[in-house]
């Protein structure tokens, strides 16, 4: 069967050979369509690059990436992508800044005009499904941090891509807010079902979210271990303090303690 991402012996290298960054050395993974994902490693062992290779941000030195089984080699645009900063802009509205990438991605883009109506109920829409009915019409200052990162996770969904990128998306919130995402993200996914790529330093957000976590080595990154969460879902918080839980968290955790020593 094919993987809706397949990475093979990835080699990644920022600047000249002679004296560049090797970011990714024989990195390979595979993700199935509609597959919650979760990348965890030492700080620097290059998840973020691993995400840039797979939504062809910047080209791989070595190996193929290949989704929707198409090689990458170019920026995707059936990919969505949310960050540690909302980076929501701040002279418009919410509603409308869920709505900005229907006005860069085709087919959208010249349906938008025509089509505007549906598009707007359908941000509305999303809007609902992450508890912001009622702010659509609020300014980026007008929101908490938590309501910002909300938007900005609709603003990824709204062109209804089939990979969904999240580069550590609520590493700058408290705990209490992180926690409330993690529901939120978790009910987004299971009502849309896309394929979901999470980069987190958390393991437990890891843990509660994905399918399979993924462990990372230390820099030049690779995949040195994969897990596969067998909790059943919905999850919740109160989950998060069963054994079983636990023992998925202290396993990643050995994984990564082993992956820093061996780099020391």
């Amino acid at each position: 069967m094919s993987h809706f991402v397949e990475m093979t012996d990835v080699d990644l290298r920022y600047g000249g050979e002679e004296d560049g960054t090797l970011a990714l050395s024989g990195a390979s993974l595979k993700v199935d369509k509609g597959e919650f994902v979760a990348v965890v490693g030492p700080s620097g062992c290059g998840k973020s690059t691993l995400m840039k290779a797979m939504a062809g941000l910047w080209p791989v030195s070595n190996g193929v990436v290949i989704v929707a089984g198409q090689e990458v080699k170019r920026p995707l645009s059936i990919v969505g992508m949310a960050f540690q900063n909302a980076t929501l802009l701040p002279w418009r509205r919410t509603l409308a800044n869920v709505m900005l990438p229907l006005e860069i991605v085709e087919p959208h883009r010249r349906r938008l005009g025509r089509e505007r109506r549906a598009y707007e109920a359908k941000a509305r829409e999303l809007l609902a499904l992450v508890g912001l009915r009622g702010f659509e019409d609020k300014y980026p200052w007008q929101l908490s941090g938590g309501m910002q990162q909300r938007t900005s996770v609709c603003r990824a969904l709204i062109h209804e891509p089939q990979l969904l990128m999240l580069d550590e998306p609520f590493g700058a919130l408290d705990t209490f807010t992180r926690e409330e995402l993690w529901a939120v993200m978790q009910n987004v996914w299971m009502a849309k079902r896309p394929t979901v790529i999470l980069v987190t330093h958390d393991l437990r957000e890891a843990v509660y979210l994905a399918d399979t976590v993924h462990v990372m080595s230390a820099r030049p990154g690779r995949m040195i271990h994969s897990r596969k969460i067998d909790l059943p879902r919905p999850r919740t918080l109160e989950d998060t303090y069963t054994p079983e839980f636990a023992e998925h968290t202290h396993a990643l955790r050995d994984h990564i303690s082993t992956a820093r020593a061996e780099a020391a």
